[in-house]
């Protein structure tokens, strides 16, 4: 009975610990494993800092969105299996709620006036706080001359339309390719797995459940990734506008708890509140999996430099991907001098004043777009 009563006060904790931080984790996943370093290690010693770093390494080896993966291993740590699935949900469910309601917000009354000029600020601004983005992840991930080549190479394939999936995973093996050179040791069969998809123009909620399950299951590195790949799975095939893509980057931004809650909005606009619910179960469903997997085997996962080798290629080639989509955002969004001031304005604010909030620059954004667009 004592057990089964610590047990449920465990899960308890868990489900309001993480629920509590997807209604307030704003700013990406930095931001939230900063805020779960402060209640699971400093504020409730549920595991201690040197195993939360071991955590975090562990979340850059699989695919999916980490601050999502940080919450099923905490919850792991703190109350077994069932911690981990808690954990989880109630971080996701927040954004998951509130997306669905700007998704059907977005598609009823999307076309208003007054909607419209919010939005119209809201682009330039994400573009800003993209780059910023990748300003700093690009000091951590360009490591050498030769992954910088590699960028390069990367963002060049991808602007001339060469599927970002196969870039990315592409990519990671030159990585492991290079790392076995080096050594001149005997190089491997390294033969990746790649998953095809053939979405229809009247796709059902099976197939946006595939779709992406799919994405879920093989994206590495910043969760703005996600966009790069939502373009080659969907816009290009006619299913997805760009300006509805774009749209969805600012609801990820705006909203608190994961960015892949963007798929919750995506889904909507494809297929209804049915197409919603496939999307956001596709696209988080595969963390789960990994995190249970992955989780007892951490310690070795860390210490293998292949994998190493294998991410350091991946997180180049994750920003190159980011840069080649902001160039075709830019191309769409930058079309006269309103939306450009605020570019500029968003980039400065973002750069100068490093800590502040992302989605202060969004709402920034929106309140100048507003007053611009009436000038």
């Amino acid at each position: 009975m004592q057990q089964r009563t610590d047990e449920r006060t465990s899960l308890s904790e868990v489900a309001k610990v993480f629920f509590r931080l997807g209604c307030t984790a704003f700013g990406g996943p930095a931001a939230h494993i900063a805020m779960m370093e402060d209640e699971v290690v400093k504020k409730r010693k549920w595991i201690s800092s040197e195993h939360f770093l071991d955590l975090v390494g562990a979340t850059n080896l699989i695919p999916g969105p980490n601050s999502t993966e940080m919450t099923m291993h905490c919850g792991h740590e703190r109350a077994g299996w069932k911690g981990l699935v808690v954990g989880g949900i109630c971080f996701i469910l927040p954004a998951v709620v509130i997306t669905g309601v700007i998704a059907w917000t977005y598609q009823e009354f999307g076309t208003l006036p007054d909607v419209q000029r919010f939005i119209y600020g809201i682009k330039p601004a994400i573009i800003a706080v993209i780059i910023s983005t990748m300003i700093s992840l690009g000091r951590k991930a360009l490591k050498s001359v030769t992954l910088g080549i590699l960028g390069v190479l990367a963002a060049i394939l991808t602007l001339i339309g060469v599927n970002e999936i196969y870039v990315l995973f592409g990519g990671g093996v030159i990585g492991i390719l290079i790392y076995y050179l080096r050594d001149r040791e005997t190089l491997r069969s390294i033969i990746p797995g790649v998953l095809v998809s053939a979405a229809a123009q009247d796709i059902s909620s099976w197939k946006i459940f595939l779709t992406f399950l799919k994405i879920g299951s093989i994206l590495y590195g910043s969760g703005y990734v996600l966009f790069a790949f939502l373009d080659a799975e969907l816009v290009s095939r006619g299913l997805l506008s760009k300006q509805e893509l774009i749209d969805a980057i600012a609801v990820g931004q705006f909203t608190p708890g994961p960015v892949f809650s963007s798929a919750t909005f995506i889904g909507w606009q494809i297929g209804g509140i049915y197409g919603a619910i496939a999307a956001t179960i596709g696209i988080f469903l595969p963390a789960f999996i990994f995190v249970a997997f992955s989780n007892p085997i951490i310690p070795k996962l860390r210490k293998s430099p292949v994998m190493s080798a294998f991410l350091d290629a991946v997180n180049i080639v994750s920003l190159a991907i980011i840069l080649a989509v902001v160039v075709e955002m830019g191309r769409e969004t930058l079309v006269n001098w309103r939306m450009i001031v605020i570019a500029i304005l968003s980039l400065g604010v973002t750069i100068y004043f490093r800590r502040i909030n992302t989605a202060l620059i969004v709402i920034g954004g929106a309140a100048l777009g507003y007053i611009l667009s009436m000038v």
